[in-house]
């Protein structure tokens, strides 16, 4: 079947014209005017603010005039990442997408559901004809992945709804009214490089085939992160025999769990026997470990080039224990919602090559003491070998209001329509809700989505099913939203 052919049609249509427009964060320019025309082709009143953000308005259909103005939210970019072995150009080609029994699917890179998706469903409300709903502003913001830019500097101007509907979570069955916030930690750091030992022979290390996955959603998950994983094969192989780094590589986007890292390391010739059947050896200590988790994970190590030059001994061993020290993973659950992570840290880039070493790393949490805590954290095991450290892209985390008119409306339209109740939380995410809603005046706010998994990850894929549950709830929402 293909992708046209799903239902509702329009929306799926809708969702296939974006993908086949590059949008990765911070490279918005093409999705931005492909918006611009899609709000004039329509004839609603489209603009564009200063940082970027579209706005599409769309007056209420007829008996709707005296219902409240309903923000409608979703993001323009999406995270672009790909299998080593996939070759595609996310600047110039559009996302390989095909259809999985209930699942739609890309081929070899991430999917772009999130959150496109609630981008096409708010692209069906717009152009349909047929469909009752009050006054609508459709926000789409650009840059949410990589540092929610045009949520912080959205022009409340455009703006007059006091309900905020935010289409960006990924469980169909759950209304989200609390996220987590968020700050980066970055590193960097000088090394001097000396001559390779004599008599040396050199290895290219890999490891590939993990999960990976969404920083926030799935760091709970217990997934090897790949910059973990090969900073612990160095120290242990560094413990038993001369091991000498020319460079190091692994992870790439700082929301996204590292799949894979690659080092290049040199070690006497006489140790060779002795360097490889360490590897061996944790190789299979890692696929005991996690072979309920990690069913592909995969460790290459195969002889390449002697390298001229590698990092000073001493600073390798300073670097391997900071590395093994910065906290990654789940930091604190939280004590007042069962099951929701509290705070957390993804180490999420390294890389050391030609006498500079850098990290990317991003902290969440629901609670902005615990932010900092973790951030702290990081941030003190880089300082130690005398890291320059830089943390920005700090953004607030979304309160929970279970007294929130708009949460009670929806429970009351998701059980009527489904028959059976919704869970309602916070997640680790984080969702642009907590920015708008101080922007705009604390509108009451809500986020819902259809069913993703693997966000932000090659394995990224959406329910077919879900969608069409979710882009029919929406569309219920707005038939009942309440007078002025």
């Amino acid at each position: 079947m293909e992708i046209k052919d799903l239902s509702p049609k329009h929306l799926w249509q809708h969702f296939a014209e974006l993908n086949a427009v590059p949008r990765a964060s911070k490279k918005e320019e093409r999705v931005i005017a492909f918006m611009m025309d899609f709000g004039k082709r329509l004839g609603l009143e489209t603009a564009k603010d200063a940082i970027g953000n579209v706005v599409i308005k769309k007056p209420a259909t007829p008996g709707m005039e005296n219902r409240q103005t309903v923000i409608l939210q979703s993001h323009l970019d999406m995270v672009h990442q790909k299998n080593s072995d996939t070759v595609f150009d996310f600047d110039t080609q559009g996302i390989d997408m095909y259809v999985d029994n209930d699942w739609v699917k890309a081929r070899g890179t991430t999917l772009g559901a999130d959150n496109g998706i609630g981008v096409a469903a708010i692209m069906s409300v717009l152009a349909a004809k047929d469909i009752p709903h009050p006054a609508i502003e459709a926000m789409f913001t650009i840059d949410e992945e990589t540092g929610m830019t045009g949520a912080k500097q959205l022009d409340p101007a455009n703006f007059s709804g006091k309900i905020l509907l935010n289409l960006d979570t990924e469980e169909e069955d759950e209304l989200t009214i609390g996220c987590a916030g968020g700050i980066d930690t970055n590193t960097k750091g000088t090394y001097k490089e000396v001559p390779v030992v004599k008599d040396a022979v050199a290895f290219h290390i890999s490891i590939k085939g993990l999960l990976g996955g969404h920083s926030g959603m799935e760091i709970h998950k217990g997934r090897a992160n790949a910059n973990k994983v090969m900073n612990r094969l160095l120290y242990k192989a560094a413990e038993q025999v001369n091991v000498q780094l020319a460079s190091l590589d692994g992870g790439s986007l700082r929301n996204a769990i590292p799949r894979e890292s690659q080092a290049v390391v040199a070690v006497p010739l006489a140790d060779k026997e002795k360097f490889t059947r360490v590897i061996s050896e944790f190789e299979a200590t890692i696929k005991d470990e996690y072979k309920a988790i990690e069913p592909s994970f995969v460790l290459e190590c195969k002889e390449t080039a002697v390298p001229s030059l590698v990092m000073d001994p001493a600073y390798l061993r300073q670097l391997l224990r900071a590395i093994y020290a910065v906290p990654n993973g789940v930091f604190r659950m939280s004590p007042d919602i069962a099951g929701l992570v509290e705070a957390s840290s993804n180490l999420a880039r390294v890389q050391a090559k030609d006498g500079v070493f850098i990290t990317q790393s991003l902290q969440r949490s629901s609670v902005e003491s615990t932010k900092n805590d973790v951030a702290t954290a990081v941030s003190a095991a880089f300082e130690i070998i005398g890291c320059e450290i830089n943390q920005g892209g700090d953004y607030p985390g979304w309160k929970p209001d279970a007294d929130s008119a708009v949460l009670r409306l929806l429970l009351e339209l998701y059980k009527d329509h489904f028959t059976h109740t919704p869970n309602v939380g916070a997640c680790h995410a984080g969702l642009e809700c907590g920015i708008l809603g101080a922007h705009l005046g604390n509108p009451d706010m809500i986020s819902f989505g259809p069913t993703i998994r693997g966000a932000h990850s090659p394995d990224e894929k959406v329910q077919i099913s879900s969608v069409g549950k979710f882009y029919d709830y929406l569309l219920h929402i707005l038939r009942e939203i309440p007078v002025k």
